[in-house]
């Protein structure tokens, strides 16, 4: 007699939840119900006492572009930072490149270079500053939090040691004046009523969003991020992916260099301080994870403009010395939203 056997047939698999996809969805488009609830919010407050805007009223031509001209240098840099922690490294030097590009673009043009080579180079430089870093973390296998605090202090001191003694920086004055161009880039010039600044943010960000999602950047990014030994195994050179990522982002930080110094019409060896931490609370905004692996360079550049338009507005509505505190809390709340998630999608 034949013996039948019964073999376990897999369970099936459950339907989400109602309850899961609302997480879902809510994890998914949050960034973007933060900035409209944002905007409403600056849009009701008190803002009249601020020259910026215009009789208090935040949704007001005027001062949407003031505000995207203040938030060039941010939205230039938020996307390459985006992909550099989605692949497990982070850079603490961006804000002295930022600094020292600015310098050296206010430099160059002061001493009668016209705007496109002064630009070029500038850029040329920034991609030497990443080279720098990735140098130290990927060839001499240095920590990346302590090679970019190396670096950090290294390029501050170089955009100090260029600014002349007694003077603050770099700026008309002492038989040299700025061109009548300098401003054009990040205060003046505009293409479609916005800021030109702004518009090569918007063009550096669509080349990464391109490069993550319809590039081996961008997957081997993440694969980097996500499980390095693995990727390595795969036959992903993941030395070469985050090298590349830190030139990138060296080349951002230039470009923000150049919209701050533009901007403010003067090379100012510290015009880039804090600009680390900003970065890092727009990626952790946007839900980049801070191991790496998972993160969207579109939703840092939301991040971006929530934090700029809280800055903004934060000059009016808490008083100065309380702004950093509240954006120290506001990184805070970031990073430990991050890790609980994170931690949650590792248990599930």
């Amino acid at each position: 007699m034949a013996v039948m056997t019964q073999t376990a047939s897999p369970d099936p698999v459950q339907p989400a939840s109602g309850g899961d996809r609302i997480a879902r969805f809510f994890r998914e488009y949050y960034i973007y119900f933060v900035l409209v609830a944002v905007v409403v919010l600056l849009s009701v407050a008190n803002l009249d006492k601020f020259d910026l805007f215009e009789r208090g009223n935040f949704l007001n031509q005027n001062n949407i572009i003031n505000i995207l001209r203040v938030s060039a240098p941010l939205l230039t840099l938020a996307g390459a930072f985006t992909l550099l922690m989605v692949s497990g490294y982070i850079d603490l030097s961006v804000g002295s490149a930022m600094s020292l590009s600015a310098v050296i673009y206010a430099l160059l043009a002061i001493n009668g270079v016209p705007f496109l080579p002064a630009f070029a180079l500038t850029v040329v430089a920034g991609a030497g500053l990443g080279a720098i870093n990735g140098f130290l973390v990927v060839r001499l296998r240095i920590t990346p939090v302590i090679a970019t605090l190396i670096t950090l202090s290294l390029y501050k001191g170089l955009a100090l040691l260029l600014v002349q003694d007694g003077v603050s920086a770099i700026k008309s004055g002492g038989g040299l004046k700025m061109p009548s161009w300098f401003n054009t880039y990040g205060r003046v010039g505009t293409f479609l009523e916005l800021p030109a600044a702004f518009w090569v943010a918007v063009i550096v960000t669509v080349i990464l969003i391109v490069a993550q999602n319809r590039t081996l950047l961008g997957k081997y990014a993440a694969a980097t991020g996500g499980n390095p030994t693995a990727a390595k195994l795969s036959g992903i050179n993941t030395g070469a992916i985050v090298f590349l990522l830190y030139v990138i982002v060296g080349m951002t930080a230039a470009l923000a260099g150049i919209a701050r110094s533009s901007f403010m019409s003067l090379g100012d060896p510290l015009s880039g301080d804090g600009m680390e931490l900003t970065a890092i609370l727009v990626v952790l905004l946007g839900g980049t994870a801070f191991s790496g692996g998972e993160g969207r360079v579109i939703k840092s550049f939301i991040g971006a403009l929530i934090i700029m338009a809280l800055t903004v507005g934060m000059l009016t509505l808490v008083p100065a010395y309380f702004q950093t505190l509240v954006l120290g809390a506001a990184l805070l709340a970031a990073a430990a939203s991050n890790h609980l998630v994170s931690r949650k999608e590792s248990r599930s």
